[in-house]
């Protein structure tokens, strides 16, 4: 059965079921009830999407041993399909991998694609790069990302996503990301304050909240200086 049988077998079998409410007698009435049925006025047209196939970018190992891209980050970045090849890290589309080459040029951009196309990954992965590269320099620890997100559910979506990434990757005390939304006790808020994440998960309130009300426990605050 192909998808467009389908489609008219289950129209055909919804109309069957709508109509066995009803027994119309008025020949007249009937015939227009028929002919509306007939002209396939009760449901659209079956609409008919293409999966974009988007152009291929090399893989996150290639970038790692071409200096691209920090030593490590292949763990953290992995394919999820098996692989016969020894390079088991992740494909990249070719804007993910433009996103990658503006990024270590220290340059702005926008990513406009599709639905699914791996946005997130465009500034995921030059984000953690840095993070690697100032952990192996030794800097001292400091939030080096704030990803700002409309809706708390995007935010819970990406740090579910980092937690995949990170986990198994024997990377989880160099690369420290958390959430602050307002779905966080008071507890999980004053301890992100006192050790500032690498990268925070935040909405734009809660981000204002972080800059503008500084409470008691926060050095900055002229309440903590003056006591």
């Amino acid at each position: 059965m192909t998808v467009f049988d389908l489609d008219r077998y289950v129209v055909r079998e919804y109309e069957r079921f709508a109509r066995s409410f009803t027994d119309i007698h008025a020949g007249d009435l009937n015939t227009k009830i028929a002919g509306a049925y007939a002209s396939n006025k009760f449901w659209p047209e079956p609409m008919i999407q293409i999966n974009p196939r988007f152009k291929t970018g090399g893989t996150v190992g290639q970038l790692v041993k071409s200096g691209d891209l920090a030593p490590g980050i292949d763990k953290i970045f992995r394919s999820a399909e098996p692989t016969a090849s020894a390079d088991t890290s992740l494909h990249l589309h070719q804007h993910q991998l433009d996103a990658v080459t503006l990024a270590n040029q220290g340059k702005s951009f926008v990513v406009a694609t599709g639905t699914g196309s791996g946005k997130s990954l465009c500034f995921f992965i030059p984000i953690i790069d840095q993070i690697l590269r100032a952990k192996a320099r030794g800097e001292p620890q400091r939030t080096r990302a704030v990803v700002i997100y409309p809706m708390n559910a995007l935010a819970n979506s990406q740090l579910e996503e980092l937690h995949k990434r990170i986990s198994g990757s024997g990377y989880e005390s160099k690369v420290v990301f958390k959430r602050y939304t307002g779905q966080d006790d008071d507890e999980a808020r004053d301890a992100i304050r006192a050790s500032a994440p690498d990268i925070l998960l935040t909405n734009f309130m809660m981000l204002e909240l972080l800059l503008t009300r500084q409470s008691q426990h926060d050095p900055q605050c002229p309440r903590h200086r003056e006591s």
